[in-house]
């Protein structure tokens, strides 16, 4: 399988405010840039993770959204949404995000990423927005990009191809594990093959939720 960068984003050192929000300010805003852009172990040059409690790390350095379920939401809102704005460093096309599955990999230009999880929407996404219920929205629609690690550093620009060299065969993917963990949490346990493959901040506490829920309904944990 193979897609195409359409577009490369960072949020650079002008960060969105959030008057009487702590943090204050939020690194959602991304916007294209130029030429090729260096890939780290901990995400793009010139990128900002202000909370890094709920974004960035080794398991969210890169956040990646297709270029087709853009449309989705352009045409359902009426408005634009041009690369960057759904906070998103990477905007692909050729590619089904929702179905890309925890743990396949992906070539980029010179670097080599892997699919960790779905996102999970917040407020400040919806602020940004400026539309009303877009969390509840987003949430129900369920095209939630992926986010990736690094396992190869190297740069990255738009039209790179992203070429899906490795999948995994235990078919998790970033769409499962998002019902699993917001609307449809009876699922959980489903999600154990590839709990090695998340974020591995978040391993500890899905682990913990797929004991629980085995515990209680006899599934396998």
């Amino acid at each position: 399988m193979t897609g195409r960068l359409l577009a490369v984003c960072v949020s650079g050192s002008d960060l969105l405010p959030l008057p009487d929000r702590r943090p204050n300010r939020s690194g959602i805003d991304k916007r294209p840039v130029a030429g090729r852009v260096a890939v780290g172990e901990l995400g793009l040059d010139g990128d900002v993770q202000v909370n890094r409690k709920y974004h960035g790390g080794e398991g969210q350095a890169v956040y990646a959204y297709a270029q087709e379920d853009a449309d989705w939401w352009a045409a359902e809102l009426d408005r634009e949404l041009p690369p960057g704005r759904f906070g998103e460093n990477l905007r692909t096309t050729g590619l089904d995000l929702t179905g890309a599955v925890l743990g396949e990999r992906w070539r980029v230009g010179t670097a080599l990423l892997e699919v960790t999880a779905c996102r999970i929407p917040c407020a400040n996404f919806e602020r940004f927005w400026g539309v009303p219920q877009l969390v509840r929205r987003f949430t129900a629609h369920g095209a939630t990009g992926a986010y990736l690690r690094v396992l190869e550093t190297g740069d990255v620009g738009a039209g790179d191809r992203v070429e899906v060299v490795h999948r995994p065969d235990h078919g998790v993917t970033t769409g499962r594990l998002f019902r699993a963990t917001t609307t449809q949490r009876y699922r959980i346990t489903e999600i154990a093959p590839a709990l090695h493959h998340l974020p591995v901040k978040d391993q500890p506490k899905i682990a913990e939720r797929i004991a629980r829920v085995a515990a209680r309904t006899g599934a396998p944990a």
